[in-house]
């Protein structure tokens, strides 16, 4: 099962990917090329980054609740 930081790094990584094919499709709509392949594995990349932020959400909220108190507070 994969980490909780292992998730955060592939969602990030795919971020910058997912940005690197919208200006990809954007090149390619400005020069009057189709787009529909490059759309569609588009939208297979952001469904992927949906599923990862979904798994790290779930894990996030299976970690132990902090306790409340500041650091070096006073034990009332």
């Amino acid at each position: 099962m994969p980490t909780l930081e292992f998730l955060r790094s592939e969602i990030e990584r795919m971020r910058v990917q997912v940005s690197r094919k919208r200006k990809e499709v954007l090149q390619l709509q400005r020069a009057g090329i189709p787009t529909g392949s490059a759309e569609t594995l588009l939208q297979r990349m952001l469904d992927k980054v949906d599923a990862l932020c979904a798994d790290r959400d779930r894990m996030k909220a299976q970690l132990p609740k902090p306790k409340g108190r500041v650091l070096g507070g006073r034990k009332w």
